[in-house]
């Protein structure tokens, strides 16, 4: 399949992971795109034995619950995230994602403060290496309960406070559809926080075809319009008998 590429294509492996690394990475060369989102470094030999990129990195988290929000995770995190921005550098990747973690009665006002004091403190490492720290917006109606980056409000007030351009967000279009709506406008107005897209059908997390609510051509295109250079990576569960059709068919969607 030939491809625009106007955005860059990616998948998550966890929506996959029902193949193997090797069988996936054949799956997406063949399709026509060359990077999986979601891939630490034990698996990153993997994914350059087969030149595919890992467009989205992990692994320095503790996990979604347990993140930036709560000082007593920081001194755990730092060390994560230091050693792992450096993994990140060496390989030749530039994005790690992260968490706020859940909000257990902290207001958001004090998760701010608390998120924006940990993440300043490796920011400098992560300048120096050219490394993006992402911070996934995530739904906490549905999927992720009282988990506290749940508004891109939210997500745009900590970046404005951690102050880098090395610090931004991962716009989860099924997340923040789910817990916002107003997608395209809240892309176009806060554009220059949002690092990452990831996919989804709502409702379900499904294929993103004419099941669901959410029209994704006219999404990209207004990604694309804002002058995103960077990955859009398919984040759907699929249930479809052709899986692989599934996603060929979401990355011609998208590629507009």
């Amino acid at each position: 399949m030939r491809l625009k590429s106007n955005i860059k294509h990616s998948v998550c492996y966890w929506t996959y992971n029902f193949l193997s690394l090797d069988e996936l990475c054949k799956h997406v060369k063949e399709i026509g795109f060359s990077a999986i989102d979601l891939v630490g470094p034990k698996d990153w030999p993997t994914l350059k034995k087969h030149g595919v990129f890992s467009s989205m990195c992990n692994g320095a988290e503790i996990s979604l619950t347990e993140g930036w929000n709560d000082k007593q995770y920081h001194s755990t995190l730092i060390k994560k995230y230091t050693e792992h921005i450096e993994l990140v550098a060496k390989a030749g990747y530039k994005n790690l994602i992260c968490f706020s973690g859940n909000r257990k009665g902290m207001d958001d006002e004090t998760g701010l403060k608390n998120s924006a004091e940990g993440l300043k403190q490796i920011m400098s490492v992560a300048e120096k290496n050219g490394v993006i720290v992402q911070m996934e917006l995530l739904n906490s109606k549905i999927n992720h309960k009282d988990y506290m980056c749940d508004k891109t409000h939210w997500g745009v007030e900590l970046c404005k406070k951690v102050g880098s351009e090395n610090f931004k967000l991962l716009y989860d279009i099924y997340h923040m559809q789910i817990d916002e709506g107003d997608v395209i406008r809240t892309i176009q107005d806060n554009h220059q926080y949002l690092g990452h897209y990831h996919t989804g059908g709502v409702p379900g997390r499904h294929e993103i075809d004419d099941s669901q609510e959410l029209y994704y051509p006219a999404i990209i295109k207004a990604i694309i319009k804002t002058g995103f250079k960077e990955y859009l990576a398919q984040e759907f569960l699929p249930v479809k008998e052709d899986k692989i059709a599934s996603l060929r068919d979401a990355v011609q969607l998208c590629d507009v």
